[in-house]
């Protein structure tokens, strides 16, 4: 018995050894791909689902008539129906959302840079920035249509009156947001003026840069929202021109069936574009755990 007793030590050694081994391997460890992606899913499949039982009852309990708030299995058949106007509708909407969204992005960015160079300017700028984003973003169509008239213009106008100072706001937040010692060390490594904000302070806030470009798309897409139900240009199909015109022919169901396309927008951009991008930049950085 004394000559069996090193034999099991040596064994349960070598177990716990090739247990230790085990956690260095690349595969050892790592959730399977479909357990990732369900996890991923369920939590939002299971509010759609609420979110579609609570609208069901609704227009089961005779709260208001058919024609009015009609269930979703009605209003989805309807999405059918409508899908070469919705499909026009929602190209012209996305070109403008893109192009507006990008022009803000860029006179946002240049000003709230211009705004931390000089104190006093951005003890001018940040507050009224602030009182800005919180007007609604139909608050600015009657002044859009006195200037521009019923016209496309107007519409980019209230466009960019609703999201420039989301982004004045998030720029600002996120050079805030760097250490200073970053600064000091590219001012002492000679990066000054245009340059520190190249090679420094830009790449050091960018996931903050990020977070307010997510929350400035939102203020865009609602304000081009306000803009083209109101504001209806001639020539063209939007989004906002069909709910306007669907609205004024008492189509419930039809109006129901834009307002599902505007949400499908929004929830893809926000799942697919800006939280990839704001993870991206947050494990680059090392402050968020690489996929498994």
């Amino acid at each position: 018995m004394a000559a069996v007793e090193p034999v099991d030590s040596n064994s349960r050694l070598d177990e716990q050894i090739l247990g230790l081994d085990s956690l260095d391997l690349p595969g050892f460890g790592r959730t399977p791909l479909w357990r990732k992606a369900w996890s991923t899913v369920w939590p939002k499949l299971a509010a759609l689902l609420l979110g579609l039982a609570i609208w069901q009852l609704l227009a089961s309990s005779g709260w208001k008539p058919s024609y009015l708030l009609p269930g979703p299995g009605t209003v989805f058949s309807h999405v059918w129906d409508d899908r070469h106007p919705l499909a026009s509708g929602l190209l012209t909407t996305l070109q403008r959302a893109a192009g507006y969204y990008a022009l803000a992005l860029l006179f946002g960015t240049v000003v709230a840079i211009l705004v931390t160079r000089a104190r006093t300017i951005r003890a001018a700028v940040v507050p009224l920035a602030t009182g800005l984003q919180s007007m609604p973003s139909v608050a600015w169509v009657p002044i859009a249509i006195l200037l521009f008239g019923v016209r496309t213009q107007a519409i980019l106008f209230v466009t960019l009156a609703g999201s420039i100072p989301a982004v004045v706001i998030g720029t600002v937040s996120a050079l805030d947001s760097v250490p200073p010692i970053l600064v000091r060390a590219g001012d002492v490594l000679g990066a000054r003026g245009f340059a520190l904000y190249r090679h420094v302070l830009l790449p050091a806030a960018l996931p903050g840069y990020l977070s307010g470009a997510r929350q400035a798309w939102a203020f865009a897409w609602r304000s081009l929202m306000a803009g083209e139900l109101i504001v209806s240009a001639k020539g063209t199909t939007s989004l906002g021109q069909l709910l306007s015109a669907y609205q004024d022919q008492s189509l419930a169901a039809d109006v129901l069936a834009v307002m599902l396309a505007i949400l499908a927008v929004g929830l893809l951009m926000d799942a697919l574009v800006f939280s990839r991008l704001e993870q991206l930049a947050l494990r680059r950085r090392g402050l968020a755990a690489a996929p498994a």
